[in-house]
C-alpha cells in the first residue's frame, strides 16, 4: 500500500511481537494492539481523529485464514470429530467486525485478502442465520458499495512463489465502481507473468533466478550452515535426516528415494502414496518399504526406529521434498525452516531455505523493511517465519491492486475538481 502511494494511518494487530515489528516499519502509524473484537471502537475513534474530517480512502482487512484454508479446515474437521471444537471456526467471524468498522468509517475502497476457500466459507451472522461470507459482505455493504472477488496467483505478477489468494474489493466511487461491475478483468491489473509466456507476459520468475547467486550453504555442520549475510543461515540436519535429504533428487520427495547401496542401486522399489478411508480422511500408506526389496539395505526414506526395527514415517507425501529451481517456489509457510514441511528443500543444496532467501522469494526484500521491534527487543526466527507464512507477497498485492488504486486516485482528482468548480 505504501508503495502505491497510500499512507497507513491506523493498524490493528493481535500479537504483540508483530505489532512491535509493524511499529518499527511504520512509525507514523497508530498501531492498536489487541483483539479487534475488544478494540473495534478504539480503531474507529483513532481513525476518525487521524482523518480530521477527511474521508478514508482505503480499508484493508486480512482476517485469519486457519478456519478457511485447506490445512486449517482439516484441523477443524479433526477437532469436530473429536468433540473438541465448534462446528464453525470462530476466527471466521472476525470479518464481521471489519465490516462494522467499514460501515462506521465509510472508506472509498475496501480490500479483503484471504485464501481462495473464503469463497465457500459459511459464517453465523448476528440473527443466528448462516450465510456464505461473500454473500454476507454484499448484503451488508450494499447499496452503497459494489463488490467483486478474484482468485489471484501471485506468480502471475512476478513473484517467485506460487501463492493463491482471494482478493475482494468493494467501492463506492464512480470509476472504481464501474470497473468492479465489469468483473475481475476490469478492476484487477493485467497479469505481467505466466507459466507459458506470451508477447505481453513474461515467464514466471523461478527460484534459481532470484537465489541462485547466493553463497551456498549445507546443513551438515555449523561452518557450512551459515554465511556472512545476515539471516542467510540454516538449521542443521541430524545424520539420519541428512541421509534422506542428500539423496533426494530435484523435484522429488525423500519418501520415494531408491537404493543407494553401490552394489545394488535397485530403482524400482514401490514409491510412497496415500489412501482416502471411508470417513474421507487422507492418510499416508503404512506399507511403503523402508528397505530395498532387492538387497535389504535401508533406503534413504524418512523412517522411525524402534531398536533394530524400522518403518516408514507417517506424514504427508510432500514432506522432505525438494523444490524445483526452474519454477516459482511453492507457498512459503510458517514451517519454511523445517525439512519435514511441504516442499521446503533447496533445489540443489542439502538444506532448507534460509530466512534471507525467504525474504527474496516472498518479495519483502523489494521494499524498505527491517526485522526489528520498536521496543528494541530481539526478533526471533520463529516470529519471522510466522509473519512470512501468514502474510502475502507484497509485490504481488502491489501489482494486482495497482489498477484499482489508480482509479481511486482518478476519482479523488475528479471529486476535488468538482468541489473547486
Amino acid at each position: 500500500m505504501r508503495a502505491l502511494g497510500v499512507d497507513v494511518l491506523v493498524a490493528n494487530e493481535l500479537l504483540e511481537d508483530r505489532a512491535e515489528i509493524f511499529k518499527q516499519n511504520f512509525p507514523d502509524c497508530e498501531m492498536i494492539s489487541g483483539d479487534i473484537r475488544l478494540k473495534k471502537n478504539l480503531i474507529i475513534e483513532t481513525a476518525q481523529d487521524c482523518l480530521s474530517g477527511r474521508n478514508l480512502d482505503v480499508l484493508f482487512a486480512t482476517p485469519p485464514c486457519q478456519g478457511m484454508s485447506k490445512n486449517g479446515r482439516g484441523k477443524l474437521l479433526s477437532g469436530i470429530r473429536a468433540g473438541l471444537k465448534p462446528e464453525l471456526d470462530e476466527r471466521n467471524q472476525l470479518i464481521v467486525h471489519a465490516v462494522e468498522i467499514a460501515k462506521a468509517l465509510k472508506p472509498k475502497l475496501i480490500l479483503f485478502e484471504n485464501v481462495p476457500e473464503m469463497e465457500n466459507t459459511i459464517i453465523e451472522v448476528n440473527d443466528g442465520q448462516y450465510k456464505n461470507i461473500l454473500d454476507y459482505l454484499r448484503e451488508e455493504l450494499s447499496p452503497s458499495y459494489v463488490g467483486s472477488a478474484a482468485v489471484v496467483e501471485f506468480a502471475d505478477y512476478g513473484v517467485p512463489q506460487r501463492r493463491q489468494r482471494l482478493i475482494t474489493v468493494f467501492s463506492r466511487t464512480p470509476k472504481v465502481s464501474r470497473a468492479v461491475r465489469g468483473g475481475e478483468e476490469s478492476w484487477l491489473s493485467p497479469q505481467t507473468h505466466s507459466k507459458t509466456p506470451t508477447l505481453l507476459q513474461k515467464k514466471w520468475v523461478a527460484v534459481e533466478d532470484v537465489i541462485g547467486h547466493l553463497p551456498p550453504l549445507d546443513a551438515r555442520d555449523e561452518t557450512s550452515a551459515k554465511s556472512h549475510i545476515e539471516h542467510h543461515r540454516v538449521p542443521l540436519l541430524d545424520e539420519e535426516k541428512y541421509f534422506w535429504v542428500s539423496n533426494t533428487p530435484l523435484g522429488k520427495g525423500a519418501f520415494d528415494n531408491q537404493c543407494v547401496n553401490p552394489a545394488c542401486r535397485y530403482d524400482s522399489n514401490p514409491v510412497h502414496g496415500s489412501t482416502v478411508c471411508e470417513q474421507g480422511i487422507n492418510s499416508s500408506n503404512k506399507t511403503t518399504p523402508v528397505r530395498c526389496i532387492s538387497c535389504g539395505n535401508l533406503l534413504p526414506r524418512p523412517w522411525v526406529r524402534n531398536g533394530d526395527n524400522y518403518k516408514i514415517m507417517s506424514g504427508f507425501t510432500s514432506a522432505y521434498k525438494r523444490m524445483r529451481g526452474d519454477l516459482p517456489a511453492s507457498a512459503l509457510t510458517r514451517n519454511l525452516s523445517y525439512a519435514c514441511s511441504d516442499q521446503k528443500l533447496h533445489p540443489t543444496q542439502n538444506r532448507v531455505l534460509s530466512l534471507y532467501e525467504a525474504f527474496i522469494i516472498h518479495t519483502i526484500s523489494d521494499y524498505e523493511y527491517v526485522w526489528k521491534r520498536a521496543d528494541r527487543k530481539k526478533v526471533s526466527d520463529k516470529s519471522i517465519r510466522e509473519i512470512i507464512g501468514e502474510s502475502i507477497p507484497p509485490k504481488g498485492l502491489e501489482h494486482a491492486a495497482s489498477l484499482v488504486i489508480k482509479l481511486l486516485k482518478e476519482d479523488a482528482i475528479s471529486e476535488n475538481y468538482q468541489k473547486a468548480a
